[in-house]
């Protein structure tokens, strides 16, 4: 009986992800392509593996027994990469990153440079994905390293199986129309039209974190959640909202105005892993050098932003 292990990988995804539709999206595969894998792998070991009686697709008992085979499989060849990599000069292999949009400008594009000069061979695959369906992504293996925004007034939950390195602070900031008068105070500030993030977004919580320190319901009269969409809307007059100082680097100097309001906190950007490390006791080489490089590029946004503001920006208190 021979087993194609590529096959194999298939009916995991199917397994791990509840159905042939995520399991193709999982594999950048058509579903089409993933049952015709799925009937090759049937005709290689002679048995049922999926039951097709139900509109929903699920493994017969043999399918979950291979599956949890096929499981193990997969998690020896990562093994095995991982231990050859200490064995030749140069790292080498994809690394599968979930990121949200400022990270990926700021952060993922200056660190892939410097990562194509010193390690060509490591080859950063980007997946625009934040929140929640990220860390699932992260969790099921889909990808091996996930960039997170956090308010800083939030606890940092330990969570079993992850490990959570600190990257960066970035400090919020109030924006206003170009022609809007600097507010009085931040009571006055608090009255004026809003361009809220989404609740469960950094910015969100910070708007309304502020909102509750004075006692007012913000009026919001716009809710987005790209940075880029806020400050435009700003910048044609159609209310005032929180950013974080990485978005100024976005939009031209003069298009809006950077409100002298301060202290309304911050966020913090991770990047997390799974809590990997090779039968010799090491951490994983490649992503560790990739996380080198992001750190990095942290530099470089701190001058940058030093030069927008007008002030320096030093690294946070326990950071880089």
């Amino acid at each position: 009986m021979d087993i194609d292990p590529r096959r194999l990988r298939v009916l995991h995804e199917v397994a791990r992800r509840g159905g042939v539709m995520r399991a193709a999206e999982a594999l950048f595969l058509t579903p089409s392509a993933v049952s015709q894998q799925l009937a090759q792998l049937e005709r290689e070991v002679g048995l049922a593996l999926i039951d097709r009686s139900q509109r929903r697709v699920s493994l017969t008992p043999a399918g979950r027994v291979l599956a949890g085979y096929a499981e193990r499989v997969e998690e020896e060849l990562i093994e095995a990469r991982k231990e050859l990599t200490r064995f030749t000069e140069r790292l080498a292999g994809p690394v599968r990153i979930a990121a949200f949009p400022t990270s990926i400008k700021h952060l993922l594009v200056p660190a892939m440079s410097a990562l194509a000069g010193r390690h060509p061979r490591i080859t950063p695959v980007i997946h625009e994905v934040f929140g929640q369906p990220a860390l699932q992504e992260l969790r099921l293996g889909a990808v091996d390293l996930l960039l997170t925004e956090q308010d800083m007034s939030l606890p940092v939950l330990a969570q079993p199986s992850l490990t959570t390195r600190p990257l960066y602070v970035d400090e919020y900031r109030v924006v206003l129309p170009p022609d809007l008068p600097e507010p009085e105070s931040t009571a006055e500030l608090m009255r004026l039209p809003w361009v809220a993030a989404e609740p469960d977004q950094a910015c969100g919580q910070a708007l309304d974190r502020l909102a509750g320190l004075h006692g007012v319901e913000p009026r919001k009269v716009h809710v987005v959640t790209e940075f880029g969409s806020a400050l435009a809307l700003v910048a044609a007059g159609h209310g005032v909202a929180i950013v974080p100082s990485l978005a100024l680097l976005d939009v031209p100097e003069g298009e809006v105005r950077v409100s002298a309001v301060r202290d309304v906190g911050a966020r913090r950007l991770d990047a997390v892993t799974r809590v990997s490390r090779t039968r010799s006791g090491e951490p994983d080489p490649v992503q560790a050098v990739v996380i080198g490089a992001i750190e990095e590029a942290t530099e470089g946004l701190r001058a940058a932003l030093g030069a927008r503001l007008g002030t320096p920006v030093s690294p946070p208190a326990g950071g880089r």
